[in-house]
């Protein structure tokens, strides 16, 4: 019987759906078919045997990331599920894990806090805790199996005024391809032993 896997996925500026691709080519296998779909097309969870849903942090994680998760929370408390997270800025504290799930970071996206004892808001805000910590609550049934954090890719030219304003005077993220392939592809690869 052919195992399915539901990769879910919402972006603002297409670069997220490119994640989503590299992830499910590691997933694919003889016995395993993988679906990569936008948030917004997925009706129903219950054909999947696993789903990993990723976005973009863009004003917390994507919002649409966060209501597929309030959705179908039910659904995905059922099956094993992985979340993963672009983001320009991510603060080094050493998480591994969080409330008991796993975390896996890219190694080249945290940068050192200036005062390690003393976060500044913008340091603080892009913590593990800062940005996962707000969806394991939006979804309390849902236990993720790992959570993957990856750099990703930001060109101004493609955000509305809002995200822009935020990434420019908060986050001061600098535009650019952040995105580290061998690192998504050696967590989406992990995925296979907790998805089996």
């Amino acid at each position: 019987m052919q195992t399915r896997i539901l990769i879910a996925y919402t972006t603002s500026s297409g670069s997220t759906r490119e994640v989503a691709e590299a992830v499910a080519g590691e997933l694919t296998k003889d016995d395993t078919t993988v679906e990569v779909c936008r948030l917004e097309e997925v009706e129903d969870i219950s054909p999947y045997k696993a789903v990993v849903v990723g976005g973009p942090m863009i004003l917390g994680w994507h919002r649409r990331a966060v209501k597929f998760l309030k959705q179908h929370q039910q659904a995905l408390s059922q099956v094993p599920v992985a979340y993963f997270f672009t983001a320009m800025s991510l603060t080094r504290t050493g998480d591994t894990h969080l409330n008991g799930v796993p975390i896996q970071i890219d190694p080249s996206l945290p940068k050192d806090a200036k005062n390690p004892t003393r976060l500044s808001f913008r340091e603080r805000y892009a913590t593990v805790e800062g940005y996962l910590g707000p969806v394991l609550q939006s979804a309390p049934l849902v236990k993720p199996v790992s959570v993957g954090f990856f750099g990703g890719k930001l060109d101004y030219s493609r955000l509305k005024l809002l995200q822009m304003l935020f990434v420019m005077l908060i986050v001061q993220a600098q535009p650019g391809d952040r995105r580290n392939w061998s690192a998504i592809r050696a967590w989406a690869a992990g995925l296979q032993s907790s998805f089996a």
